[in-house]
């Protein structure tokens, strides 16, 4: 099971920090990534990284901008996983959940993206951005 939390309703401009926690399942050998969706479009993914944290990946309008990251061992948060969100825009509005693929796709950018995908999802956690 998946939980996001650090959502919450912030000026353009401002920051915010998600956590991803995991229970009951370990998630330290699996692609992550985090996905948005607005109300009445499409669910997107955002950013991903490798079970490693060498590797990302990131939506072209979020680049430079959002930073994802795995807790370490040395902090005990292997479990853990967060997606920092700065210089936020109205169009980062949306409900961002995180996501887990037990399929291991090959590319960070097919993370979740297949019916064929093996994926475990938290409920979400609403950011609004206000200009």
């Amino acid at each position: 099971q998946l939980e996001e939390s650090g959502g919450g309703s912030v000026q353009a401009g401002a920051s915010l920090r998600l956590s991803c926690i995991a229970t009951g399942r370990t998630i330290s050998r699996y692609p992550m990534a985090w996905f948005r969706q607005a109300a009445g479009k499409e669910r997107e993914l955002v950013a991903a990284i490798t079970w490693s944290g060498t590797n990302t990946y990131y939506k072209d309008s979020v680049k430079g901008r959002f930073t994802m990251s795995r807790g370490t061992a040395r902090d005990g948060a292997t479990n853990r996983m967060y997606l920092r969100l700065d210089a936020l825009e109205p169009e980062d509005t949306a409900v961002y959940s995180c996501a887990a693929d037990l399929s291991i796709p090959t590319s960070l950018s097919d993370v979740c993206q297949f019916l064929s995908s093996r994926c475990s999802w938290g409920q979400g956690t609403q950011v609004t951005v206000f200009s």
